[in-house]
Parts: structure tokens; C-alpha cells; sequence
């Protein structure tokens, strides 16, 4: 698990099972189409459809799916359009979430998502009422196995990173503002630094830590809406200090 696997991001969920691993590869297929309709077929120029490569591939997303969604994103295929919407709310014990999806139907999208805050003791609110409690950063993780604290620094920063994080016992995190995250991780790539996970994600600006019972509700409310196809990321300010519940 990466050092900022407290967020939540889909994108760190490797898959439990084979169903959890299609589930995931169908978000993915999602925001591959998503970037080529945005901007083009070809990675090389199309920096978002980059990024989602990236995570197919480290995901273990056969390269025939990844073929596949660009070509339906590029009409050869036929074509489904997909709208980005933003939700946010709040869970129990005063905790924060912002759930991105990529939906065909938005109403649908919405009222599922609403459905689980409402069944967790939470409550979906309007746009803008937590998301002033995040800052979008761009985050890669790697092994503190791989390299020192000193070469990672240098090749980090003379590139554009903003701050290295070195709490985690097993990874350092490089962090960059968005504009510079693509940047960053191509000058690491070429220095050949292994990089754990690259993303640009929601860091929150203060945490909350809610009592274990909370944490257990909040954990199964995540669950059930990283189930859901539509949801691509979930992020929260909740410090989750126990393992994941089984469902009962």
C-alpha cells in the first residue's frame, strides 16, 4: 500500500477478487475514453490519457482492454458518453468526502451515491460545502528500498516538485502542485527512479480521527460506493486507524 493510502483513492484498490478487479478495469476503461474524447487517441500528446494508461498498466489491465476503450472513445467501436460529476458530503463523526464519478446518467449516479451517505449516518450536501477542506496536489510514492532520501530530493525538486514526505516508514512522497505533476513524474521516469504510484489526487487540509465504531461505518459507506461503477475516486479527511471490516 502506498504512504497515502488513507485517502481512499480507487486507483491504490489493486482488487481483492476477480469481480473487484473488473470493477476496476471498467472505471478505468471509463477514464481512458473520458481523456481521449478530451484530447486525442495518442499518449504522447494527450497527458491524461497518459495518466490512465499508466494506472491500467499498473493495475494489470490487459493491453487488448486498454486497445479496446480507446477505440470505442475514438467512435471506431461505437460510442458511449460519459459526464464527469463531482459530489460532496459528509460521513459520520464530522468527517468530509468528495466522490468523482464518470456517469451516463447523472440522476442515476446521483442518487445511488446519496443512497449510501444517507444508509451510513451521513448525508450528501451541495457543491462547495467541503471541498474548500482539499487541495488537489499531485502525489507519487516511491520505495525508500529504491533510493535515498538525498538523490530523490535532488532529482524531485530540480524538476519542480514542491516537498518530499518522508513520515511513511516504506515510501517517500514527492509532492507537486497539478500543473507540475507531469513534468515531475517524466523527469523522474528519465532518471530512472521506480516510482510506487503517480497520481493527482484531494489531500485534505485537516483530518479528523473518528471513534473505531465510526471508522467501521465509515469503511463499509466506501465499500459500497467503490462498488459502484460510476464512482472512479473517493476521497475523505478521515483517519482510519483499523483495519478493513468484514461485511456482516
Amino acid at each position: 500500500m502506498s504512504g497515502h493510502s488513507k485517502w481512499h483513492n480507487i486507483q491504490q484498490k489493486k482488487g481483492k477478487s476477480d469481480a473487484a478487479r473488473a470493477s476496476i478495469f471498467t472505471k478505468i476503461g471509463r477514464e481512458i475514453a473520458v481523456a481521449v474524447k478530451q484530447g486525442g487517441a495518442d499518449p504522447d500528446s494527450n497527458s491524461k490519457l497518459r495518466d490512465a494508461i499508466a494506472k491500467a498498466k499498473s493495475n494489470n489491465m490487459p493491453n487488448d482492454n486498454i486497445a479496446r476503450s480507446i477505440k470505442k472513445a475514438s467512435g471506431e467501436l461505437g460510442s458511449i458518453n460519459y459526464e464527469e460529476m463531482t459530489y460532496e458530503g459528509y460521513g459520520v463523526g464530522g468527517t468530509a468526502f468528495i466522490v468523482e464519478a464518470l456517469t451516463d446518467n447523472k440522476n442515476r449516479t446521483a442518487g445511488d451515491v446519496r443512497h449510501l451517505f444517507d444508509k451510513y449516518g451521513g448525508s450528501m450536501g451541495a457543491t462547495g460545502c467541503v471541498s474548500f477542506m482539499f487541495k488537489r496536489k499531485g502525489v507519487i510514492t516511491v520505495s525508500k528500498a529504491d533510493i535515498g532520501e538525498d538523490d530523490l530530493m535532488m532529482a524531485a525538486l530540480d524538476a519542480g516538485a514542491e516537498d518530499i514526505l518522508s513520515d511513511d516508514d516504506e515510501v517517500f512522497e514527492v509532492l507537486t502542485s497539478p500543473a507540475d505533476f507531469d513534468g515531475v513524474r517524466s523527469a523522474l521516469d528519465a532518471a530512472g527512479v521506480k516510482m510506487l504510484s503517480a497520481e493527482v489526487t484531494m489531500i485534505p487540509e485537516n483530518e479528523v480521527t473518528p471513534d473505531e465504531a465510526q471508522q467501521t461505518t465509515l469503511l463499509k459507506m466506501i465499500e459500497k460506493m467503490e462498488e459502484l461503477d460510476d464512482v472512479q475516486n473517493i476521497y475523505h479527511n478521515a483517519v482510519i486507524t483499523i483495519g478493513d471490516e468484514e461485511e456482516d
